[in-house]
């Protein structure tokens, strides 16, 4: 199970960075990423963070977003920078594996001035 926080409103341009925090390490097990479910529409892939470091990103947030963990804290972290109002949604973390762990509460990403 997965925790997520950091989210909030913000204006365009603002920044906001997300923690996820899943219920035992499984960073060096299992490649992870962080998902945005936008209002009305299905849950997208938004980054990546493989079990070697090795991140990547969609095409929408590449050059904005940062994916990183620490692994001491148990944390996988999203830097959301230059925020736009297409940003807006709910982010979650996961495995990317199939089947998914269960899905946390998310945490909600709101870009509006």
């Amino acid at each position: 199970q997965f925790k997520e926080s950091g989210g909030g409103l913000v204006q365009p341009g603002g920044s906001l960075r997300l923690a996820c925090v899943p219920s035992v390490n499984i960073f060096s097990t299992y490649d992870m990423g962080w998902y945005c479910q936008a209002p009305g529409k299905q849950r997208e892939l938004v980054a990546t963070l493989s079990t070697s470091g090795f991140p990547g990103y969609s095409e929408a947030v590449k050059g904005r977003f940062t994916i990183s963990r620490d692994n001491d804290k148990r944390t996988m972290y999203l830097q959301m920078n230059n925020l736009k109002p297409d940003d807006t949604g709910v982010y979650y973390c996961n495995i990317l594996q199939r089947p998914r762990g269960s899905w946390g509460q998310g945490t909600q990403v709101t870009i509006s001035s």
